[in-house]
């Protein structure tokens, strides 16, 4: 121990928020997530899912991560979650319509990596050989 006592942190200076310096800062935090963005792309390309099947089309996720991710798009209100009282239980998962508002985002994003992914590629060997 230091001697030191903790101090709480001082409330965040408005003038210095993100959403000030980038007014789209709010929506990479909620859209450009690890994985919220394979999974809104997902629902997206191959419509209304199960869990089951998003969790093979993304691969590589657990489960929990899933499950976190998706209740966090539902409550975004990204996605709809729907529960059919079946046995056994079915859920489905389709991109929202406020969801769907960022198709042409993506599709953008989409048209900019292929055209410059390469580019970024070539700079980033470009920096890295530097002396």
């Amino acid at each position: 121990m230091t001697g030191r006592t903790a101090t709480p942190h001082a409330p965040a200076d408005p003038a210095t928020a993100p959403e000030l310096a980038c007014p789209i800062a709010p929506v990479v935090d909620i859209v450009f997530s690890r994985w919220t963005t394979p999974i809104l792309w997902t629902l997206h390309t191959h419509g209304r899912q199960r869990f089951v099947q998003l969790e093979r089309r993304i691969g590589g996720i657990t489960p929990k991560v899933l499950t976190q991710r998706l209740r966090q798009l539902e409550r975004d209100g990204l996605v709809v979650r729907t529960y059919h009282p079946e046995v056994p239980p079915r859920v489905e998962y389709e991109i929202s319509e406020l969801g769907l508002g960022l198709a042409p985002l993506f599709a953008h994003l989409a048209e900019w990596a292929t055209d410059n992914l390469p580019k970024v590629e070539r700079a980033r060997d470009d920096y890295d050989g530097r002396p």
